[in-house]
């Protein structure tokens, strides 16, 4: 009997060691979130000549607006035109197709480096092996083409010197790592091109039917998107082999490189007449199908990029209102139906979802 009343005590110290301990760990405070970790945030491009690129945060609980957070958390103006906001590590790379790539901490926005020289019209950024990969469309010949693109190798995340460049067919932009391999799509030169990221040489060079622009991914599988007049592709890649092994036409005039996907397989793509008109609309298309579902679930003009916001399902234009001035935000329901618009900066062009 006290054997067993022996035995029952100890059980009875362990369980009350461990009840203690798990309430130890339930009790550690978890990190909160920095200012610009949540929320939206707004690329406004900038308009040619003024350079007034920015970025605004928008807090769709709340409704508050914060503009121009770059210059009000550095104390100086962006100076440059931003083409593109990747979040990697950590940082949120900005990239100016004016030559030059700001990089920034993403819970307050405080710089951290930049690249300043040795790049002519960066487009885009990856990061791969501590790395920055900038696609550059390189400098213009006496006919505004672009034979000497290339991607730009930094060795610091935080910016620094272009320790090389890698020669690609004309116009890259959007990139994706795949494996050990960088995959650059070139629009002038219609090409997917392969970089072995451990010889930084251009191995291959694919044909695409439409001008290809940027990656994505839908169901597990790598898409890259090409247009044309009258149709949009998706061609998908095999990741390992860096092949595209099958393609995917959507008869969608008047497309442009503007899209966004939604929660359910669904992509929208802003479709415009161009100038003088800019009648412009957004495209609803199933991916897997290739089916328009609905080639105008809102109409207007100055359609200048589009975001989709999944946990609130809402899609957000940005509208850039002809450079006069500051552009729009317009907010819509997942069926097109307007809820909202507010003003942000010069040329609004993208969203990043927090």
């Amino acid at each position: 009997m006290n054997r067993l009343k022996l035995i029952i005590g100890k059980l009875g110290i362990v369980i009350l060691t461990l009840l203690v301990f798990t309430s130890c760990m339930d009790d550690t405070p978890s990190i909160p979130l920095g200012e610009f970790e949540k929320g939206v945030l707004i690329m406004n491009e900038g308009a040619f000549g003024a350079n007034d690129g920015e970025v605004f945060h928008y807090d769709p609980t709340s409704g508050e607006i914060k503009s121009s957070i770059f210059e009000s958390k550095n104390g100086r103006p962006f100076a440059g035109l931003i083409q593109d906001m990747v979040a990697a590590e950590g940082r949120l790379f900005l990239v100016a197709n004016t030559g030059k790539v700001e990089v920034v901490d993403r819970r307050d926005f405080s710089s951290m480096g930049a690249v300043t020289s040795g790049l002519d019209i960066s487009r885009s950024l990856v990061v791969a092996n501590q790395k920055m990969y900038i696609s550059d469309w390189g400098a213009y010949d006496a006919n505004f083409n672009s034979p000497d693109s290339y991607v730009a190798v930094v060795e610091n995340l935080n910016g620094g010197e272009v320790s090389k460049k890698i020669p690609v067919s004309s116009r890259p932009e959007g990139m994706f790592v795949a494996g050990d391999q960088l995959l650059i799509a070139c629009t002038a030169g219609q090409k997917l091109d392969v970089v072995p990221l451990n010889t930084e040489e251009k191995t291959k060079s694919l044909e695409v039917t439409g001008r290809p622009t940027r990656f994505f991914e839908e169901g597990g599988r790598l898409y890259l998107y090409a247009r044309d007049g009258e149709n949009v592709y998706f061609h998908e890649i095999n990741r390992s082999l860096a092949e595209i092994t099958g393609t995917i036409t959507v008869n969608l005039p008047l497309s442009t490189s503007n899209f966004a996907l939604t929660d359910n397989g669904e992509m929208l793509i802003i479709t415009s007449t161009g100038w003088p008109d800019y009648n412009d609309a957004i495209a609803m298309v199933n991916i897997s199908s290739g089916q328009v579902l609905n080639g105008a679930i809102f109409t207007g003009s100055g359609f200048y990029g589009i975001g989709f916001h999944k946990a609130r399902e809402e899609i957000y234009v940005a509208d850039n209102n002809g450079f006069q001035g500051n552009g729009t935000v317009i907010i819509l329901d997942r069926d097109g139906q307007q809820q909202k618009t507010f003003l942000a900066g010069r040329g609004p062009s993208g969203f990043k979802f927090n």
